[in-house]
């Protein structure tokens, strides 16, 4: 009897986008990591041959050539992207979006606006892999980042839900092909199931400095 063998990825789907101030920062993050690392030899050929090496590290670009099943967990409004991708300190010094990534209830109304704004662009990205009846997703409205870690959101009476299914539920029903399972959720503040992640100041971070 062969293994099944599928995957699933949680917060991994980091897109291309502009920060704040208008600059591609992440896109010169990514070019420092394939030049230190010499990656552009490992990286998929379908798509370096199309695009510069440093687009490579998109999923975006590169998840529709994944042949095994792939189901994907991501907030659309991701607290790691949100801090390094949007709004990433080189880009805010003067700390105006500082409590706002802190607390998206901090958020002004503006700050809001521009993150409804990263939704799309991520969902954008997101609809670029096509059509595929092998892929799931679980894409919902938090302000979070790696939501499988923990019970209390993956898989508690509490949990985040879409179509009223917890993400271990969900990701489940997938894997055993009881049910395939592609949702994405409404604009913040929607959902209710959310655990929005709120931020300690005084904590150390692990977010890149770009």
């Amino acid at each position: 009897m062969g293994a099944k063998v599928k995957c699933f990825s949680d917060a991994g789907y980091f897109i291309y986008a502009k920060d704040i101030s208008g600059a591609p920062h992440i896109e010169e993050y990514f070019r420092d990591v394939v030049s230190l690392h010499g990656s552009a030899k490992n990286l998929p050929p379908v798509c370096t041959s199309r695009l510069k090496p440093d687009l490579c590290f998109f999923p975006q670009n590169v998840a529709q050539h994944v042949r095994t099943p792939l189901f994907l967990v991501n907030a659309a409004y991701d607290s790691w992207q949100i801090k390094n991708i949007l709004a990433p300190d080189v880009a805010d010094p003067y700390g105006f979006w500082l409590n706002c990534k802190l607390d998206i209830l901090k958020c002004s109304s503006r700050q809001l606006q521009i993150m409804h704004g990263y939704r799309l662009l991520f969902l954008r990205a997101l609809n670029a892999l096509g059509p595929s009846s092998s892929r799931g997703y679980f894409i919902n409205s938090c302000y979070a980042h790696c939501q499988t870690e923990v019970q209390e959101t993956w898989y508690r009476a509490d949990s985040p839900k879409l179509a009223n299914k917890t993400i271990a539920k969900a990701l489940g029903d997938w894997f055993y092909d009881k049910n395939p399972f592609q949702k994405i959720d409404c604009p913040y503040p929607c959902d209710k199931t959310c655990h929005n992640r709120v931020f300690d100041p005084n904590a150390h971070t692990f977010d890149i400095d770009i």
